[in-house]
């Protein structure tokens, strides 16, 4: 017997991910300050695992209490080179540095996920990709911006893997789903521990 299952997020990748695996859920955006949040867990020195960690949870809480009795799945990701952690640009010019400084380096996406149900978080975790970018001229990056335009505003660090993105990248170590911001196999088998969907 399934329960109902609640997506706190209006990402359509997230979406596409829970629709493909063929779960049955709605979606609510949580109405939360996310900036204010990562802010101070990054002031406070929280690592960039557990900001997203934190702001899943966030999601999640804020989203169950609309909907009594139902699983809410919250996720957040952060993107982290070394100690910098990186936010969506705001600008052509943004993009351009964060891609830049990314050249020929290794970062890490972090992917927080959390299932809350009545007020209460019954699970989370948070699951990391390595990807390394390519050694990159400043000419191919001016290229990359105008082929990808206005979609790079809507990534953090500029890029997405499913589009243009991926040909700033010589090497990837991690899950396609991580990648997209949810990581589906340890949220189906905590989904199935829960018994909220047929195990």
């Amino acid at each position: 017997m399934t329960q109902p299952l609640v997506l706190a997020s209006s990402s359509p990748f997230r979406r596409m991910l829970m629709e493909n695996a063929g779960l049955v859920f709605q979606t609510r955006a949580a109405s939360i300050d996310e900036r204010a949040i990562d802010q101070k867990l990054e002031a406070a020195g929280a690592t960039p695992q557990e900001v997203a960690l934190a702001l899943a949870r966030a999601k999640a809480l804020d989203v169950c209490h609309h909907y009594p009795g139902a699983f809410v799945i919250g996720s957040d990701q952060t993107m982290s080179l070394g100690e910098r952690v990186y936010h969506k640009p705001s600008s052509r010019a943004e993009a351009r540095e964060a891609i830049l400084s990314l050249s020929g380096k290794t970062h890490h996406l972090n992917s927080g996920v959390a299932i809350a149900r009545d007020g209460e978080v019954l699970w989370e975790t948070v699951s990391r990709a390595a990807l390394t970018v390519r050694p990159l001229t400043e000419a191919f990056v001016d290229r990359y911006l105008d082929t990808a335009g206005d979609a790079v505003l809507g990534s953090v660090g500029g890029y997405q893997l499913e589009g243009h993105g991926i040909q700033l990248f010589s090497a990837i170590d991690g899950d396609y789903f991580t990648i997209l911001g949810l990581p589906m196999l340890p949220v189906l088998n905590a989904l199935r521990e829960l018994r909220a969907i047929d195990g």
